[in-house]
């Protein structure tokens, strides 16, 4: 028997289109300055899900790498709305990181396990309670 999808959504204009099957690995809100430069200054709330069980079932998303910056990730965004939908990291190969408000159901994000880049927020930039946070991404102990 097939898995159903559990995570569906897409783009503003509907011209990218995703599904992936499975659980979510992580949820996270990230307030590094490429997420503030890219979210138009709030931080970045983003799911990580295994890129094994995901697809784009619509379109063809454009992507962008700042090579300039080591670890960078890519992300993938609409050509036609821009809406950013997804980014990859060849630090975590196995997943992708969806960004909650392309979700169709955004309610399933169930808000963040983690606050990440704590170290580049701006006064403004909320913390939510009881949620572990870090100065910057955490990387698994050797």
């Amino acid at each position: 028997m097939d898995a159903k999808p559990i995570f569906t959504g897409g783009c503003y204009c509907g011209e990218v289109l995703y599904q992936c099957e499975g659980p979510s690995l992580m949820r996270g809100l990230c307030y590094c300055r490429t997420c503030q430069t890219i979210s138009g200054g709030a931080g970045n709330l983003f799911m990580a899900v295994s890129a094994q069980g995901f697809q784009i079932t619509k379109g063809t998303p454009r992507f962008f790498n700042k090579k300039d910056r080591p670890g960078s990730p890519t992300r993938h965004f609409c050509e036609a709305c821009g809406v950013q939908l997804t980014a990859r990291s060849e630090r975590a190969p196995t997943a992708v990181l969806i960004k909650v408000g392309t979700l169709d159901d955004p309610s399933l994000f169930d808000g963040p396990q983690l606050v990440t880049w704590t170290s580049e927020m701006q006064k403004f930039h909320l913390l939510p309670v009881d949620v572990p946070t870090h100065p910057e991404f955490p990387r698994p102990k050797a």
